[in-house]
């Protein structure tokens, strides 16, 4: 727009700039603060803007609160980004954040985009019989929506990672510390309190297998 006034004023036109709306900060900060809480635990698949400085206060509350490295992490590896159109993308394109949109710039655009890509990158694997698609906060099991919890979640998602293979209680125990923001040392019983209740939040507790004195694999057939 900038660019826009300054050709016209260049060229000799008397310009009087009239703002269509002026962005301001939340008035109830919490919300924002609790979408970052769920952003950094992966519990979002999705997030949509509509305007730049939307986009831009994302980026900007997330820096204030210390995290910005966090949420970036889950925007460039995570989370689908979609933006209605280049403009409202310039403030996350310019710190690395990979984001799709609509082909025209509207909003009925931009939700027929969402709901084609949000699927075809979901996480899907066969456990034994049964089907699993992860989500953010549940999973599909054979189409039944079993919500999970954060942390048992964090470590679904590590055995999704490569179905099959076994984890130790070592390496889970540091995807719950990372999950968590924590530096201190997650000990053996908390990977296993996290095990139990990704069992429960499935309702077939033996998608999870335990492999005595290695980990824990999901029960995925050999090919």
């Amino acid at each position: 727009m900038r660019d826009f006034v300054d050709a016209l004023r260049a060229a000799g036109a008397s310009v009087v700039e009239v703002p269509v709306y002026r962005w301001t900060g939340p008035a109830e900060p919490a919300p924002l603060s609790r979408l970052l809480d769920a952003l950094v635990a992966g519990q979002v698949d999705a997030l949509t803007f509509t305007s730049a400085p939307a986009a831009a206060s994302v980026l900007r509350t997330a820096a204030e609160e210390d995290r910005l490295e966090r949420v970036l992490d889950a925007l460039r590896y995570r989370v689908l980004v979609v933006c209605v159109g280049p403009i409202t993308a310039s403030p996350l394109a310019r710190v690395g954040v990979p984001v799709i949109q609509p082909a025209r710039a509207r909003i009925g655009a931009l939700v027929r985009e969402l709901a084609v890509a949000l699927p075809a990158r979901a996480t899907r694997v066969k456990v034994g019989r049964c089907h699993l698609e992860v989500r953010g906060q549940a999973v599909l099991v054979d189409d039944e929506l079993r919500p999970v919890p954060p942390a048992p979640m964090a470590v679904l998602r590590a055995l999704a990672e490569d179905p099959g293979r076994v984890l130790s209680r070592r390496v889970l125990a540091g995807v719950l510390r990372k999950h968590s923001g924590r530096e201190d040392t997650v000990d053996v019983h908390a990977v296993e309190t996290a095990v139990g209740r990704l069992r429960a939040a499935l309702g077939t507790p033996n998608l999870v297998t335990t492999v005595v004195k290695r980990g824990y694999r999901l029960a995925v057939e050999p090919a």
